[in-house]
């Protein structure tokens, strides 16, 4: 764990911890639920939540693609251009995830969205390419964003039925589990969950990111009422 992140954050009056569980570099050999027997079950205590970070859990369904497995069509080599930097990261505006969001959600859609977002744009409005491109688009992580290798150098697209995922982990081990995705400067999303977990809690108690973002190698954070 980074040191100089918070362990502890007050919710609701109510405080929490949040301890970060580091792991061994995952691939798309391993099953997030057995590593999360291995990892995380020794040190569950009744009433924990189990919270997953998307791109750990990606990796692990096979969804990093090698920057030297892709082949870039045209419509990504004109895409990527216009594409807007963000402070958070490169995003869609690299011929490589621009190609890789082509993959996932089709050519035309893409192409829909660039269109009607730039529109947007023109009057003012933000957000309509990933409105219309969807959350696979918007969950893609470009080559580079890790620093762990081998991931420093693919495209980690965003994890296949996120929901799903997190109810077998809770129907496996009976503890409600979150799929995450956050960043460093505030961004906080709950892509998935088990029954019964609330999208803004699990949202406010993870917003300053307390696993990190750079090599900690902790894709699994337990959330733990402090009595």
């Amino acid at each position: 764990m980074n040191k100089e992140r918070n362990k502890f954050i007050d919710v609701l009056s109510v405080r929490f911890e949040r301890i970060p569980v580091k792991t061994r570099i995952l691939t798309k050999e391993d099953d997030m639920l057995d590593i999360i027997k291995e990892y995380a079950v020794p040190l569950l205590q009744e009433g924990d939540i189990i919270t997953i970070s998307e791109s750990p859990l990606a990796i692990t369904q096979g969804r990093a693609i090698p920057v030297s497995e892709l082949k870039i069509g045209l419509l990504a080599k004109i895409l990527w251009r216009f594409v807007a930097k963000v402070p958070y990261g490169i995003g869609l505006r690299a011929p490589t995830s621009m190609q890789c969001a082509i993959d996932e959600c089709g050519g035309f859609r893409i192409l829909m969205a660039a269109i009607l977002g730039a529109l947007g744009k023109i009057i003012g409005r933000k957000g309509d390419f990933y409105r219309i491109a969807g959350m696979q688009a918007a969950l893609i992580d470009a080559a580079s964003t890790s620093p762990v290798p081998p991931y420093n150098d693919t495209v980690i697209k965003g994890p296949l039925h996120p929901e799903k995922e997190a109810q077998r982990i809770t129907d496996a081990l009976g503890y409600p589990v979150a799929v995450m995705d956050i960043n460093d400067i505030g961004g906080c999303w709950m892509i998935g969950a088990s029954k019964g977990l609330s999208k803004n809690f699990m949202e406010m108690v993870m917003k300053d990111n307390p696993q990190g973002q750079s090599d900690e190698l902790t894709p699994i954070c337990l959330v733990r009422r402090v009595k």
